[in-house]
């Protein structure tokens, strides 16, 4: 069943769906009045609804029931990725999202080679944002991750005084066998618990950037004996959150 994060109206017990997804809803599906959806409202409550109109400029879903589900990652996790080549981060964002992620902000690492254009943010920020948007709605989430426009690295030192739990994901660390950190640092989170990881772009983070994150209480991890892609390591460390606090119990 199709599923879309709308507009909930309390008074008239109905959502209204208008952009792309009304788009997608008239022209794509090609629904009609009385069909079933999905509506996710701006609390994160999912409700059955029936279709009331449908036209190019809005859809209208009236609420059938309410839904008690929970595809919540029980603790906020924040993806922090060195600024990657090409497409990488869009595929971050949209397995990270199905994978439960509540956050994504890259960052300008020292080896980061792209170089971020800010005659082109808006664009891009947009984009990154509809494959988080389409990816929570394909995997039945009730939040939309965030997604940020790229920030310093002397923003991210600062930043990461707001949260329980601060990890550096160290392809070194690997390297040497290290397998305690992280596996110690998800024995230590709660429900509601926040977490934040940074990984490094293709080229890795320099141990210059280790040392100024140490400093500032990020502590350095492996993810098992091998050497995994940046696209690869954010994914492994959501799958391991994930195993640990909602299949172990």
């Amino acid at each position: 069943m199709q599923r879309y994060f709308a507009d909930y109206n309390s008074q008239e017990n109905r959502f209204r769906i208008t952009g792309d997804d009304c788009h997608h809803i008239a022209r794509v599906m090609r629904m009609k009045e009385k069909e079933e959806i999905l509506c996710v409202s701006e609390e994160r409550k999912t409700a059955l609804c029936s279709l009331t109109k449908i036209s190019d400029d809005e859809v209208l879903a009236d609420v059938i029931q309410w839904m008690e589900e929970s595809a919540e990652m029980p603790v906020d996790v924040t993806i922090v990725s060195g600024l990657p080549k090409g497409d990488k981060l869009e595929w971050i964002i949209q397995k990270g999202t199905e994978l439960g992620a509540a956050r994504f902000i890259p960052f300008t690492a020292a080896r980061s080679v792209v170089k971020w254009d800010e005659k082109k943010a808006e664009k891009k920020v947009s984009r990154w944002e509809k494959i988080a948007k389409e990816a929570a709605e394909q995997s039945h989430r009730a939040v939309i991750p965030q997604v940020l426009p790229p920030i310093s690295f002397q923003t991210l030192l600062r930043m990461g005084s707001q949260y329980d739990v601060k990890l550096i994901a160290y392809e070194d660390q690997a390297r040497q066998g290290e397998k305690s950190v992280l596996a110690h640092a998800l024995k230590g989170l709660k429900t509601g618990s926040t977490l934040l990881v940074v990984f490094g772009p293709e080229g890795g983070l320099t141990e210059n950037e280790v040392k100024e994150l140490e400093g500032n209480g990020f502590r350095a991890c492996g993810l098992g004996p091998r050497i995994l892609r940046t696209e690869t390591a954010p994914l492994y460390l959501l799958s391991a959150v994930s195993y640990h606090l909602e299949l172990l119990g």
